[in-house]
């Protein structure tokens, strides 16, 4: 027999001992009243009877209830529930009955939560078919132009060339962001920490993005001036990557004669809060817990316009982590966005 905890309750087999003795006794007492054979010695009867019962039945009962609890449990495993299984086999049923309810209330949410990413999943496939087919029939197109025949007008094969080429060059930039995020997510892409000035940082990627800003008469901007270096301890390009991709959305939606603005702010001791700022679209709340997905668009028809990957805050998001770090939105309709991310600090 398996080793097993029961947690016993004697009430049943005491009370039915009981009522066994007392009934047999007074079958006895009455068949030696008959027979003239009634002597006081009958009274060791029912103290002989009534243990002698309480542990038979006790045995019996806890056999017949072990054996088939012990099936529900073997069905339960088939089910792979080896959460359930692991816990000692119980003949209470009480506890059982807390048990199998435990055990049904986590398969609901595993199933529920399966539903979620199957739907994530196939979202997921749709988005990447859409964003990979729309750059490659692009380019498809302009090469069977060519070769019908109007690569033979000088001006029609270098225009329709520099076209192909930009849908070429827009499926590279997606494959590569695709293979960073999965390098991401099997830390499979290495880290190289150094010391480095945030502030300088967030400067160079000012400079790149001036002209850009510019075409949208937007402000790009620190809060205050900062005259001293903060100087932190992360992978200085990856960081760049980060804030190339928050400015750049910060640009893409934001308002024309609008402002992006950095700020640097100690939030613990070792630990700096990089904030930027815009007065832009701003995102509606039920699209914030999903922003960070890959491919995830707010606006499913404009955005596209605006041209890039669909995976610039999916790659934010594990950057920051890979750095062990957190990441932080907070966004209001029609007012504008701030996303955060901490790092940290030189010591």
């Amino acid at each position: 027999m398996q080793n097993t905890n029961f947690k016993k309750s004697y009430k049943f087999a005491l009370r039915t001992a009981l009522y066994i003795t007392l009934f047999s006794s007074l079958l006895v007492c009455v068949f030696l009243y008959v027979l003239h054979s009634l002597h006081w010695q009958v009274i060791f009867y029912p103290l002989i009877c009534f243990p002698l019962c309480v542990v038979i039945i006790q045995y019996r009962v806890e056999r017949f209830i072990y054996k088939r609890v012990k099936k529900i449990y073997d069905d339960l495993t088939l089910l792979e529930s080896t959460s359930l299984r692991q816990q000692p086999i119980t003949t209470d049923m009480g506890t059982l009955t807390k048990e199998i309810d435990k055990y049904a209330k986590n398969k609901k949410i595993e199933i529920e939560t399966l539903k979620v990413r199957e739907e994530y999943r196939k979202e997921f496939i749709g988005n990447v078919s859409h964003e990979l087919k729309t750059p490659l029939f692009s380019v498809q197109s302009y090469l069977l132009t060519l070769l019908d025949g109007a690569i033979e007008d000088e001006k029609v094969k270098n225009k329709y060339l520099a076209r192909a080429s930009k849908g070429v060059e827009r499926l590279t930039y997606i494959i590569k962001d695709l293979d960073m995020i999965t390098k991401l997510e099997v830390g499979d892409l290495s880290l190289n920490k150094e010391n480095f000035d945030i502030v300088q940082l967030v400067q160079n990627v000012f400079d790149l993005f001036e002209m850009k800003a510019a075409k949208k008469d937007i402000t790009l901007t620190f809060d205050i001036d900062y005259f001293e270096p903060i100087m932190v301890f992360a992978d200085k390009e990856r960081i760049q990557q980060v804030l190339t991709n928050l400015i750049v959305n910060s640009i893409k939606y934001g308002r024309e004669r609008g402002t992006t603005e950095v700020s640097i702010e100690n939030l613990i001791k070792n630990k700096a809060i990089i904030r930027v700022t815009d007065n832009g679209e701003g995102i509606a709340k039920a699209n914030l817990q999903r922003l960070f997905e890959r491919f995830y668009r707010v606006d499913k028809s404009g955005s596209r316009k605006e041209g890039g990957s669909g995976l610039g805050l999916s790659i934010v998001k594990h950057i920051i982590e890979a750095h062990e770090e957190k990441i932080y939105i907070e966004s209001q309709l029609g007012v504008g966005s701030e996303f955060s991310f901490t790092l940290e600090k030189t010591k």
